[in-house]
């Protein structure tokens, strides 16, 4: 990848973020990658436009607004905001509502953009050089693996 950075910077699409909040089994994917999110363990990576889009989907779909509202705070807070300065992207994807989630990715140098997304999830190819479209679980892969420390005197040429 042309960006390829030490530590992952990751847009989450509103369903990666929906999913992982109203899940109640502590074991869920989602659930798993906000907590490392909250752990440092990557950059979420917002924009005005994104973050409106987390607000309307937690507060329409949340039982209850004031968890909704604690974590968009949460994510202005802890998240890094991205500034659009640059609006040409190489491929739209069919639900225009997701470019604001391509174009987040694309200023914000990010290494991923975590969706199930079928639309975005379609136009992948046209970003795999500036980064990766994935689903949770791929992206969760990639989050764990570089929490995982090398064991030691894993070489196997003898001292």
């Amino acid at each position: 990848m042309a960006n390829s950075p030490l530590f992952l910077r990751a847009v989450p699409d509103s369903n990666v973020i929906v999913a992982g909040q109203r899940s109640p089994h502590p074991a869920s994917p989602n659930r798993e990658l906000l907590e490392r999110w909250r752990r440092s363990e990557f950059r979420l990576l917002f924009s005005l436009d994104t973050l409106h889009e987390y607000a309307e989907k937690l507060l329409e779909l949340s039982a209850d607004r004031a968890d909704a509202v604690a974590f968009i705070a949460l994510v202005s807070s802890l998240g890094e905001a991205v500034e659009i300065q640059f609006f040409h992207l190489p491929c739209y994807p069919a639900d225009a509502d997701d470019i604001a989630f391509l174009l987040c990715a694309w200023n914000g140098l990010a290494s991923h953009l975590v969706s199930y997304d079928g639309d975005l999830l379609e136009v992948a190819a046209a970003y795999a050089t500036h980064f990766r479209i994935c689903l949770p679980l791929e992206f969760l892969a990639a989050v764990r693996a570089m929490q995982t420390p090398d064991p030691p005197n894993s070489s196997p040429l003898p001292p």
